[in-house]
């Protein structure tokens, strides 16, 4: 892919081809910033052609933050028998 020139408006005809071709480099798994780089254009305007085309945007690599699922509880213990006391011996 050639580098596009900076500052340049990309419209029309040129702006399709550009679209079609980032979009299916994305959904072949290259990145925004693999595309940006490739094409000096920012990272802001490959997101933008992407979104524009109907290209499916992949989620964020790495460590995401989210809430924390709360635990299963822990199982109920079966209760132990307790023996009854010994009955006090009868008096005579």
């Amino acid at each position: 892919m050639a580098e596009l020139p900076k500052g340049r408006r990309i419209t029309g005809g040129e702006r399709d081809k550009l679209s079609a071709d980032l979009r299916r480099r994305y959904e072949n798994g290259d990145s925004i910033r693999t595309l940006a780089a490739e094409t000096g254009r920012s990272y802001g305007f490959i997101h933008r052609v992407l979104s524009e085309s109907g290209a499916t945007l992949r989620g964020r690599g790495g460590a995401t933050r989210r809430k924390a699922t709360p635990a299963a509880p822990a199982p109920t213990p079966t209760p132990t028998p307790v023996p009854a006391p010994p009955t006090p011996p009868s008096a005579p």
